[in-house]
């Protein structure tokens, strides 16, 4: 039996006016895979030599270890190509079970329900991102393994089960989109990318604004109407799902590493043993400590927790705020595709 899953009926104005935004603007302001992108542009072209690939230093704990910045430079540029395509190899995986979850949710919803034709236009979205990420990677010719391989099998029924508790499918979509999402985001603001990886980028960015949009207001409409225990088990279990869906979509397979011959201790080191690499981890979550603010999940038990799981910090003052101690400098952009509203 679902949990939290109040009838259209108990939907305030509010909440249906933002879904209604959100579905429009997925109407009007959208993106194709194949429509807004010229593949077959010159500037789009794969190079293996190109040094946009590098890893920079404070943008990815990999690449901000000393092993890899001893590595020849085009060692970094193939490593940094592995790493980075990987990343979105993960991220496809990770948004075929948000899609599985979607579905099992939407499809028992009332008729009439407002939260069902956002759900679907949000499943489209997805697939158009995994057909993005896919023809990317398939361009360069780089055949990246994806997820940890527990993680790939567990993927499919943690999507399922997520249907039948939406809390918890929303905030495990949080936790696996917010990784991403700010490390694209700081990707975009502070470092010089393949133009082909950029556009990709520029793409999901503003795509999963609202997504994300939709998780949070969903948890915010339903969270107060738990009782003190289930509000406390959310507040536990809240950084735990955070903490655990980061580092599977962050971290590569041993097969990279064995590939790349990147030594355990070099491995243990970037995911997540050293002060850079807990730095870049907690700064994926700012957003949702504030969200946990919020809501009423940081307390005194909990916010213990986070700190233990090395992902405590100051809360974002807004959405999407830059990183306060970031040295970013500024990329000219290559400029997003128009989206097609005609479409």
């Amino acid at each position: 039996m679902r949990t939290a899953s109040p009838p259209k009926d108990t939907f305030d104005d509010g909440y249906r006016k933002m879904l209604r935004t959100l579905s429009e603007g997925s109407v009007h302001v959208h993106f194709d895979p194949y429509d807004d992108i010229d593949w077959d542009a010159p500037e789009m072209a794969f190079d293996a030599t190109d040094p946009r690939w590098i890893l920079p230093a404070h943008l990815d704990p990999l690449g901000a270890t000393a092993w890899y910045q001893a590595l020849p430079t085009q060692k970094q540029i193939e490593l940094g190509q592995w790493r980075v395509l990987n990343v979105m190899k993960v991220g496809a995986a990770f948004e075929s079970a948000l899609i599985r979850g979607l579905m099992h949710y939407a499809i028992e919803l009332p008729n009439g329900s407002p939260e069902f034709r956002y759900c679907l236009h949000e499943m489209t979205e997805e697939c158009n991102h995994i057909q993005m990420f896919q023809e990317l990677i398939n361009r360069t010719g780089i055949d990246v393994p994806g997820t940890r391989k527990h993680f790939g099998v567990m993927l499919p029924f943690l999507g399922f089960i997520g249907g039948y508790d939406p809390l918890a499918l929303m905030i495990g979509i949080l936790g696996g989109e917010e990784p991403i999402d700010h490390y694209q985001k700081h990707a975009i603001r502070s470092a010089n990318l393949p133009t082909a990886v950029q556009r990709v980028m520029e793409i999901h960015i503003a795509e999963e604004a609202r997504h994300i949009s939709f998780a949070v207001a969903f948890l915010q409409l339903r969270l107060p109407q738990l009782n003190r225990v289930q509000r406390f088990g959310l507040s536990l279990s809240f950084p735990v799902i955070m903490r655990w869906l980061a580092n599977e979509i962050m971290t590569p397979p041993r097969s990279i590493a064995k590939r790349f011959g990147i030594p355990r201790e070099v491995m243990k080191e970037a995911f997540w043993g050293s002060p850079a690499s807990r730095e870049i981890l907690t700064s994926y979550f700012g957003d949702m400590r504030a969200l946990a603010e919020e809501t009423g999940l940081m307390n005194r038990v909990s916010r213990r927790l986070w700190k233990r799981l090395g992902i405590a910090g100051e809360p974002s003052r807004y959405r999407g705020e830059p990183e306060r101690t970031a040295e970013l400098f500024v990329v000219e952009p290559t400029g997003a595709p128009a989206p097609n509203a005609a479409r």
